[in-house]
Formats: C-alpha cells, sequence, structure tokens
C-alpha cells in the first residue's frame, strides 16, 4: 500500500500509473545526474590501457545508467556502493569482449583482469614491483596461476606487423615484420598470362612451361622432347608471339 508522502495516508489505489512511472523516471534521473563524477572518476580508472578516455567515459555512462534502473533502495544499499560496482563491472567488460588481440576464454580473461589489478594494488602497497607470491596472496589465486595471467597478457594486445620489431642481425636498424610484397602487384599481370597460356596447343603449353617454370635451356628441352634445339626455338618464338596478340587485344 503506498502513504501519501505529506499525510502518510493511504493513496487511492486507482493512482494513475503513468504518475507512478514519472516518479521513477525522475528518481532514476537525479541518481544519474549526481553521480556523474562517480562515472568519470571510474573511468579514468581504466586510462592509460590503450583506450580513449571519451569512450570510456561513455562505457562507464551505460554502466551508470544501468545501475540507476536496476538500483533498489528497498535491500538498504547506499546507491553509490551499488554504481561503483555496476561501473566497474561495465568497464572491465568492455576490455574483456573488445581488446583482446587473439581469442581468449572468459575465465582466463578474468582471471588475467584480476592479476593485473591485484599487481597494481600491491605496486601501490610496496612501492616496488610486486612479487608473483605477493600478487597471487591479494588475488586470491595461485602462484601458477598469475604466471599463467601473466603470460596471457601478451594477447591483450597484437603489435602490427608494420611496428618495427627491435634491431636486425646486423645490429644497424629495427626489423620490419610486415611490409608490400613487391610480387602482389604482378598478381594480375600472372593471372592473365596463365589464361592466355591455356588458349595454347598442348605441346607449346608444355615447352612454355619447361622453359619458363622448370627453367631449362633450349637444349635441355629439346633433349627432353626429342627435338632440335632450332624447333624449339621456333616453337617458343611462335607461342611466345600468340601470348603477346593475346594479352595485348
Amino acid at each position: 500500500m503506498l502513504l501519501h508522502p505529506c499525510t502518510g495516508s493511504a493513496s487511492p489505489s486507482d493512482a494513475p500509473p503513468d504518475s507512478l512511472r514519472r516518479t521513477d523516471t525522475i528518481a532514476r534521473d537525479e541518481l544519474i545526474t549526481s553521480h556523474l563524477n562517480l562515472a568519470r572518476s571510474l573511468a579514468r580508472r581504466f586510462a592509460n590501457r590503450g583506450e580513449s578516455l571519451n569512450d570510456l567515459v561513455q562505457v562507464a555512462m551505460v554502466g551508470l545508467v544501468k545501475a540507476a534502473e536496476r538500483f533498489d533502495a528497498g535491500l538498504g544499499n547506499q546507491f553509490s556502493t551499488y554504481a561503483t560496482a555496476t561501473i566497474s563491472g561495465e568497464l572491465k567488460r568492455h576490455f574483456r569482449d573488445k581488446r583482446w588481440g587473439l581469442r581468449v576464454g572468459r575465465s582466463s580473461q578474468e582471471r588475467y583482469l584480476l592479476v593485473r589489478d591485484a599487481t597494481e594494488w600491491a605496486t601501490a602497497d610496496v612501492g616496488r614491483s610486486p612479487t608473483v607470491a605477493e600478487i597471487a596472496s591479494i588475488a586470491g589465486v595461485t602462484e601458477e596461476q598469475v604466471l599463467e595471467a601473466q603470460e596471457l597478457g601478451a594477447a591483450f594486445y597484437l603489435d602490427s606487423l608494420d611496428v618495427p620489431s627491435g634491431p636486425n642481425d646486423e645490429g644497424n636498424g629495427p626489423v620490419q615484420l610486415g611490409g608490400l610484397d613487391s610480387g602482389m602487384t604482378a598478381v594480375d599481370d600472372r593471372m592473365t598470362v596463365h589464361a592466355a597460356v591455356k588458349t595454347l596447343p598442348p605441346r607449346e603449353q608444355h615447352i612454355i612451361h619447361l622453359r619458363f617454370v622448370e627453367e631449362m635451356t633450349q637444349s635441355q628441352i629439346a633433349a627432353e622432347l626429342g627435338l632440335s634445339q632450332m624447333q624449339v626455338s621456333r616453337i617458343l618464338s611462335r607461342a611466345l608471339a600468340s601470348l603477346r596478340e593475346t594479352v595485348t587485344r
């Protein structure tokens, strides 16, 4: 039964549903407006991890809206506490689902995030890089799981193949893992020639293959086919002339 906010008496049971909805909407909007700084603050905690702060703030705002819509004051919890957990969860899901360079299982992702956060907390507490044992103690996992999570961090970001990876064997410059394949520019030409060769008689196709694929000399081709070198030369000349005519049409 609803009580009138001023008199404490029971309000009519037939109160218009739309007025109740307006009340809920106003309360939700007030929660969101009064906790915008909380969302921004939580977003900043996740900065410097490869995502722009503006994007993280947007994710945090989504979490804030979800918290305001789901919050139940009747459970006796503070909204700020509930919102902090909801927003942080939304930010962690964003990183878990969007930022992995390789496909990694959900449980492994969550363990990685747990170990990473524990490492940050431990570093802040002891003022140095924490040991594996210290991280394991804070995260509540085994030392082996800490090591596995640290190795898994390599899958969080993948470097572009265009990024130099370090000095080469001679020590005179960075190694470029990726680059332009000079052969790619000739792909169309090779496909055109391949199609043109298919129009030649079988014997001419075979001699073209021996000469330019097997890289045999004319004398070797002649010996292979039982022909004279002069015959092979004439066949090649005729075949090449026919190919030029075909590809230049």
